[in-house]
């Protein structure tokens, strides 16, 4: 499912008319497995792009706006002619930035590293699902400017996002990460993840909302084991 605003009616221009209201449009479809069939469990081939992530002061990054996905769409197009399932994007500092439509996790040494809200990324609501599910699991997050380099020698790296979920990256410019495989660690979070959906996860944060039937009835969720 999608929803997005518009700032639609009134006079002709790049800033519309501020004292428009915004409208609400939702679509709903049924939609595979992002970045391809059997993603989730044995991981995708990404590359560096050379596209580098807006800079700081120009457009707000920390907005999922329409405009901030013409990057993602050069990044994404360039990844997919060079062969690649995904592209990463780093900052105009250098340091890396996140996926063309996902957040970045790295795992070193049994810790969990990923790019601050200040390296140019869209805060997104999965990866700050998955920073909470790993400190409650006992993980150490640590937000810090990744240089390139760390990626190729990490143990495992997964990328976060609403259609991408929870995805491991096998490899990055064709260097192999840890096994080539999901790693441990971030198959361990897919099932906090996913078991948030059919109850083998509690919901200790107190995310899910009831769904009730037409008579107001509450349809009950299975219970966490």
């Amino acid at each position: 499912m999608c929803s997005s605003d518009l700032r639609g009616y009134g006079e002709m221009g790049v800033a519309g008319n501020i004292e428009q209201p915004a409208n609400v449009s939702v679509a709903a479809w049924e939609w595979g497995s992002y970045l391809g069939d059997g993603a989730l469990e044995k991981g995708v081939d990404v590359c560096v792009s050379s596209w580098q992530r807006v800079a700081p002061n120009t457009v707000p990054a920390l907005a999922k706006a329409g405009g901030n996905y013409l990057s993602s769409a050069l990044v994404t197009l360039e990844a997919r002619r060079l062969g690649f399932a995904e592209g990463l994007a780093l900052n105009t500092a250098g340091f890396v930035s996140e996926g063309a439509g996902e957040n970045l996790f790295l795992v070193h040494n049994g810790k969990l590293y990923t790019p601050p809200l200040a390296s140019s990324i869209l805060g997104g609501l999965t990866r700050d699902s998955v920073t909470k599910l790993a400190q409650s699991a006992g993980l150490e997050v640590i937000e810090q400017n990744i240089p390139r380099e760390l990626l190729y020698i990490a143990d495992e790296l997964f990328m976060t996002g609403t259609a991408a979920e929870i995805t491991p990256v096998r490899s990055v410019d064709n260097v192999t990460i840890g096994e080539g495989k999901r790693g441990p660690i971030t198959e361990r979070l897919q099932k906090l993840f996913f078991g948030l959906f059919d109850g083998t996860t509690a919901d200790r944060f107190g995310w899910l909302e009831p769904i009730v039937d037409m008579k107001g009835a509450r349809l009950e969720r299975p219970k966490a084991v």
